[in-house]
């Protein structure tokens, strides 16, 4: 499923993050393309992925080397660099689907270089960045003050669920190079 049509669904739009009567139904696909034993397991992923998603969801998710996190950073978002998260939402559900499907490509080197550099525990900047891979792929986005506040919000409230600390306490709202 990994980078085929990077279109959002026109059906599905932003809704508040809220506890849901029914569980969602997940169908992940995890693979480790980097050599880093510090990588959380497949169940840390399906945990955080689920505790994020308002919608039955199809989700490939990549733990990538820097030169493949490069490649499709400068490939896709015309960005010379590799970045920490890299959402691809998908148009191949059809027009009635009520169900999401896309790839969050997590970059090892940068989410290790970045939890070092800011002081943040591993498991926990893992847990961030793969919530907030799949808020964008829920349609939330971070291209304004407005829309960042909002999404950090929803981030920190979903990972206090998840037992973590919220990661924008010290940085005081300013979103994440992502």
């Amino acid at each position: 499923m990994l980078m085929k049509n990077t279109k959002k669904p026109s059906n599905l739009s932003p809704a508040p993050i809220e506890v849901s009567h029914r569980e969602v139904k997940l169908k992940l696909a995890t693979q480790y393309a980097a050599r880093t034993a510090e990588a959380p397991p497949r169940s840390a992923f399906r945990k955080w992925i689920k505790a994020a998603l308002t919608h039955d969801a199809e989700i490939g998710l990549r733990v990538v080397d820097e030169a493949e996190g490069h490649n499709l950073n400068r490939n896709f978002r015309n960005r010379n660099y590799a970045t920490n998260v890299l959402t691809f939402i998908y148009d191949n559900a059809g027009p009635s689907a009520q169900f999401l499907a896309g790839d969050i490509v997590l970059c090892a080197p940068v989410i290790e270089r970045e939890a070092r550099e800011q002081h943040k525990n591993l498991t926990a900047h893992y847990a961030h960045l793969t919530v907030h891979g799949v808020l964008h792929l829920q349609g939330y986005d971070h291209e304004n003050d407005v829309e960042a506040a909002a999404m950090e919000q929803m981030e920190a409230e979903i990972l206090e669920k998840l037992g973590y600390e919220n990661p924008y306490r010290e940085s005081l709202g300013t979103a994440e190079e992502c």
